[in-house]
């Protein structure tokens, strides 16, 4: 039988609406409101959304995205990765914004990381990326930018630290915020098979070097804790970014419920 954070992070019953947003162009395509905060609200449901690559939407991809009422994209993916494709405001009209986390991305032919050591590669994102973090969290606080979607290429990893960082600023337990990361899991052996068939050449850097597809749980857990040793707490971290106290106030009245 299904526990109640069994419903929470997956499906939900009742009249909360599914986590998940099924899509043909994007396969980690979530919403991650619901969670309950330290003060007992609720992140907003339909409000907040992370994702995958989204430069290969369909018709009806956008139909979908349409009917949500898309109003904001924050594309955290570097500037090539952006040449190669972005979402389609064309189709989906939306406020754009490219936020590069960091301009050199986690090839696995060149990030050879030893298993465990991804956590370490998020501290970097966060630390490198903070100015980005610190403007995506201010868009994320102006009630005009909802239902917005954040996404990067696998949605996993620059996605992962600022939906992190957001949940944890929000007063989401821990234990839930990792629990919403790891389910990237499935999504993530998705996306690996779509790119094995379409690299079938490259195909085995795929098993070559696992850590950088890893969704561990001690991913974010690593993150927090250096960001904590650093700045005292994830506020701390979010402050010391340039995100003002007022700022994380207006992010909660508007996230929360």
């Amino acid at each position: 039988m299904a526990t109640q954070r069994d419903d929470e992070l997956s499906a939900p019953t009742g009249t909360a609406p599914d986590r998940w947003i099924t899509l043909e162009g994007a396969l980690n395509f979530r919403d991650f409101g619901g969670y309950q905060t330290s003060d007992g609200r609720h992140v907003r449901w339909r409000t907040l959304f992370r994702a995958d690559g989204l430069s290969r939407l369909t018709e009806a991809d956008c139909a979908v995205l349409r009917s949500l009422g898309m109003a904001t994209v924050l594309d955290l993916r570097s500037t090539t990765e952006l040449e190669i494709g972005r979402f389609p405001v064309e189709a989906v009209p939306v406020s754009f914004h490219h936020l590069p986390i960091v301009e050199e991305t986690m090839d696995p032919r060149k990030y050879r990381l030893a298993e465990g050591k991804l956590g370490e590669r998020y501290e970097e994102l966060a630390r490198f990326g903070a100015p980005q973090i610190a403007t995506a969290l201010s868009i994320m606080a102006d009630p005009a930018s909802h239902p917005l979607v954040l996404h990067c290429t696998a949605g996993k990893d620059r996605t992962g630290v600022l939906a992190a960082v957001t949940l944890s600023l929000l007063g989401v337990a821990d234990e839930t915020i990792i629990e919403d990361y790891t389910l990237s899991s499935a999504a993530i052996e998705a996306l690996r098979e779509r790119w094995r068939a379409a690299n079938p050449e490259r195909g085995r850097e795929l098993d070559e070097h696992p850590e950088v597809y890893s969704v561990a749980p001690t991913n974010i857990s690593w993150l927090f804790g250096r960001l904590r040793a650093e700045h005292g707490s994830i506020e701390g971290y979010a402050e010391a970014a340039g995100v003002s106290p007022d700022l994380v106030d207006r992010l909660r009245a508007t996230l929360l419920e």
